[in-house]
């Protein structure tokens, strides 16, 4: 780790976070919420929020593909994601759905104001991000695809876009 430049836990929680939270919803694999908590500790997320049937930590398959970063990214259980999101934007947090919808906004072309704070709700991995959801949502993302299929996996998603954060922040 030294030699990588690599923080430990410790440094982790005391350094300044992307202001970005993470939201998923009704994610059925524990795997791939594992993957997103790597995810987020690589780019150093804010906060992930746990919604629905998603499955929580300590469970061997998060562990699995998680390597840790379930013990350095802040993340709490929310049962309704409504109650959540609401909550969110009275706390003046922009919400962003990640679905491919009319009104989308291709991913690279989204302006992020680097004075708001924002959250990205990701769905279900079959059904996607809930219509009342989308109809919470400030806005959504799309990511463009060029290929046969129109979808990605959640965890791949989820790194994508939170790597286009980041990118757009630094």
């Amino acid at each position: 780790m030294d030699e990588l430049g690599r923080m430990n836990p410790e440094e982790f929680d005391k350094a300044q976070k992307t202001p970005l939270i993470v939201i998923l919803d009704d994610v059925r694999s524990h795997l791939n919420v594992g993957s997103v908590f790597r995810s987020a500790d690589a780019f150093r997320v804010e906060k992930i929020y746990l919604c629905g049937i998603t499955g929580c930590p300590p469970h061997r398959d998060i562990q699995k593909t998680a390597l840790g970063a379930t013990e350095t990214v802040a993340w709490e259980y929310r049962e309704n994601i409504n109650t959540l999101i609401d909550e969110l934007k009275q706390n003046g947090i922009v919400i962003a759905s990640v679905e491919q919808t009319e009104n989308a906004v291709k991913l690279q072309e989204i302006d992020i104001e680097h004075s708001l704070k924002y959250a990205v709700v990701f769905g279900n991995e079959v059904e996607g991000v809930k219509q009342e959801v989308i109809n919470q949502s400030n806005f959504c993302i799309e990511i463009p695809q060029f290929g046969t299929k129109h979808s990605l996996n959640i965890s791949v998603c989820a790194g994508i876009v939170m790597w286009e954060w980041v990118r757009k922040l630094i």
